[in-house]
């Protein structure tokens, strides 16, 4: 019998890394989720169990090098092996980059970008011991890409994960680990429809500006990063996938 795929998925409780979370679920994996605090994951960890995976939910601050060496732990004793990592977890900052404080800084750059290195370095070390390979997809953004007002720090840190993504990409092909990212446009969480709903304007200029005329849904990202870690995109690595309905075609 062929052992199951397995993935984990952080920054897990909502979002993006939810729904990628139960594609995979979807897609006959396995699935450890993570967030700062456990509890958060409820409503994940019940969709995974619905489409007929495992579901383990983890502790894991990825500020913390320390935090990332247990939540792997962690999950390699539940699952005995990982196939898929999905770097989800981060955090967002718009402000003038004349007023980013020291602070601010840190905060966006140790989530989303030191984050991001250590634990996918945690996922390469486990997959070169195992030898049987396997997939790393990030969350990077179009903010990464191409350049906006008050988004500087976010931005910088989403062009840093794409760069790591071609840099780890080469360093492991040998290994048969395949890095790839998906950088999503504008999607429409609750979050951040509470923002717009205050502000209607801003939205309707926002979609504007993007060609197919709406913004994307958590699910659409999901399908990215669903395909990017299957044995369908066994020939790609190194890449970022642009899931922003046009918006980067200008």
């Amino acid at each position: 019998m062929t052992a199951r795929r397995t993935a984990f998925v952080t920054g897990a409780a909502y979002g993006i890394g939810a729904a990628s979370a139960l594609a995979l679920a979807g897609d006959g994996c396995d699935v450890a989720v993570s967030e700062l605090k456990p509890d958060d994951l409820a409503e994940t960890v019940q969709a995974i169990t619905k489409a007929g995976a495992r579901a383990v939910p983890v502790t894991l601050d990825v500020r913390s090098l320390s935090s990332i060496e247990r939540a792997m732990a962690d999950v390699l004793a539940a699952f005995g092996h990982l196939d898929v990592l999905v770097n989800n977890a981060g955090v967002p900052l718009t402000r003038p980059a004349i007023e980013v404080t020291e602070a601010e800084w840190n905060a966006v750059i140790d989530v989303n970008l030191k984050g991001v290195f250590f634990t996918s370095q945690q996922m390469g070390r486990h997959l070169i011991a195992s030898g049987h390979g396997g997939a790393i997809v990030s969350i990077a953004s179009t903010h990464g890409v191409i350049g906006i007002a008050d988004r500087s720090i976010y931005g910088i840190s989403k062009a840093g994960v794409s760069q790591m993504t071609r840099m780890l990409a080469i360093e492991w092909a040998d290994h048969g680990i395949r890095v790839n990212a998906v950088a999503p446009g504008t999607v429409e969480t609750r979050s951040r429809a509470a923002v717009f709903a205050a502000n209607p304007q801003r939205r309707q200029f926002m979609i504007d500006r993007i060609p197919l005329r709406r913004f994307g849904t958590a699910e659409e990202m999901a399908a990215a990063v669903r395909y990017l870690a299957s044995p369908e995109a066994a020939y790609i690595t190194g890449q970022t996938l642009l899931v922003d309905g046009g918006l980067t075609s200008y």
